[in-house]
């Protein structure tokens, strides 16, 4: 019965996983499909997303989409027009969140 258990719990888990993988792509297709044009270098001018845009980052899982973010993505992404995007969709990032390399600065005063 204990076998039987364990293994009803790691496919439970498997399926977990391979769920949240499923999410956070469609999180990324998503986003490049509605928001890359208003998050690609150069850093100026930045210009207010689509309704369509943040209605992606009010859904998207940002922490699993950032642990993806690589030295690559960061040199076509302009990572100040993310947060900028963001902040701008009702879905900032705080203060010295990491997405990828880049850290969110503090906020101006």
């Amino acid at each position: 019965m204990a076998k039987i258990l364990l293994g009803f719990i790691i496919a439970l888990a498997a399926v977990a996983v391979a769920t949240m993988a499923e999410g956070c792509n469609k999180d990324r297709e998503d986003m490049i499909r509605e928001c890359k044009k208003y998050e690609m270098f150069p850093a100026t001018p930045k210009i207010d997303p689509s309704p369509a845009c943040c209605a992606v980052w009010k859904r998207a899982d940002i922490p699993c989409l950032c642990k993806r973010v690589t030295k690559e993505v960061e040199m076509e992404w302009c990572m100040e027009k993310v947060i900028y995007v963001a902040k701008y969709c009702g879905k900032p990032f705080n203060p010295g969140y990491k997405c990828g390399s880049y850290t969110v600065p503090p906020v101006a005063q």
